[in-house]
């Protein structure tokens, strides 16, 4: 009778355990049909993430008591037209991507989390890219990513850092949001490069109703030179169409300056959305200015919660010297160039 209420009491510690942390496996498969035309060869590829980035993950949850918890997220990126793994970069230094097998590359990272906020170490997204994302109707994803991403000049830590330690304040402020971020080279304190790969940024927003608008300020560290990036975005939800727009301007030490912006919106129309944007992204050199325009056109139509099928047109204008294209295809300076992208999403 004694070992029966022990093996209980065991079990009900066992299930009170489990009923306090959890663990999910979370994921995206987007294949996508994509094409490119330029004026100088054209491309034709099965590729991914025209839509959604596709990816695998692992994320879970432990209540602590008291009103904290502490959290992993383990997340890599598919390459699944071909089974291949995502790059991934160590040290926010571009010699030092590596990539072609499963690595947790899009994000790695535990927390603690309370009423002050959220502490999260790891590889994870860098304030500076938020903004660009978000206020994308593309998502920066497939042809029709803005040009203030594709032409931006703001090196490894663009989308990403590893090493970066992080805090976001609680989700109760009213409507208001905020983040820090510190990420490092981890070089050797006597080397030549000991800051390459160091960097600080910030953000903050407010999002109420139909509102949300955000801004955002980062400094990277490089033996090339410094890049600070500065942008700003926001969306207006006016119930029958969402309009976003951004600006974002890169500065490099002792280099060139880039800068550009982004307007667009998303209109639902039945069980799908219509995506439209116009973007554009000028580089300030000694001669000319390099500059790229893009105008993008896309639809999606939800079969289900999950699963989705997408199209996608963009056309890509080059003007002074620029040489941009789409979808793999390569074009002469000052020459323009199509993309399109046609895909499946399914999550899960």
């Amino acid at each position: 009778m004694k070992k029966s209420l022990i093996a209980l009491a065991v079990l009900a510690a066992s299930g009170a355990a489990m009923a306090q942390s959890s663990v999910t496996l979370f994921g995206v498969v987007d294949a996508t049909y994509a094409y490119g035309s330029g004026s100088v060869s054209n491309k034709s590829q099965l590729t991914n993430s025209g839509y959604n980035s596709s990816r695998l993950g692992f994320r879970g949850v432990e209540d602590l008591g008291g009103g904290m918890s502490a959290s992993f997220w383990l997340e890599a990126g598919l390459n699944n037209d071909n089974g291949t793994g995502g790059v991934t970069n160590t040290n926010n230094q571009a010699a030092t991507s590596t990539g072609g097998g499963l690595t947790f590359n899009r994000r790695s990272t535990v927390s603690l989390n309370g009423g002050f906020g959220e502490v999260r170490l790891g590889r994870d997204y860098t304030p500076q890219f938020w903004n660009l994302t978000v206020f994308d109707p593309f998502g920066t994803n497939g042809v029709g990513t803005t040009q203030t991403l594709n032409s931006s000049l703001g090196g490894p830590t663009t989308i990403r850092a590893s090493n970066s330690i992080g805090y976001f304040l609680p989700g109760n402020l009213g409507g208001f949001y905020g983040q820090a971020q510190y990420y490092m080279g981890e070089n050797n304190s006597n080397a030549a490069n000991k800051k390459d790969g160091n960097g600080l940024a910030l953000r903050a927003g407010y999002a109420n109703g139909p509102i949300n608008a955000a801004i955002a300020f980062s400094e990277t560290k490089f033996l090339t030179g410094n890049i600070k990036a500065v942008n700003l975005g926001g969306q207006y939800d006016l119930g029958v169409a969402k309009i976003m727009a951004h600006y974002n301007q890169d500065k490099i030490s002792g280099g060139n300056d880039g800068k550009g912006f982004l307007i667009g919106g998303l209109v639902p129309v039945g069980a799908g959305e219509v995506r439209l944007a116009y973007s554009t992204y000028k580089i300030d050199t000694v001669g000319a200015d390099p500059r790229t325009n893009k105008l993008a056109l896309g639809y999606v139509h939800n079969l289900s919660k999950r699963t989705a099928l997408y199209a996608t047109y963009a056309h890509l204008t080059n003007k002074n010297g620029a040489a941009q294209a789409l979808n793999g295809a390569v074009t002469g300076v000052n020459s323009n160039s199509n993309g399109y992208d046609f895909g499946i999403r399914h999550s899960f």
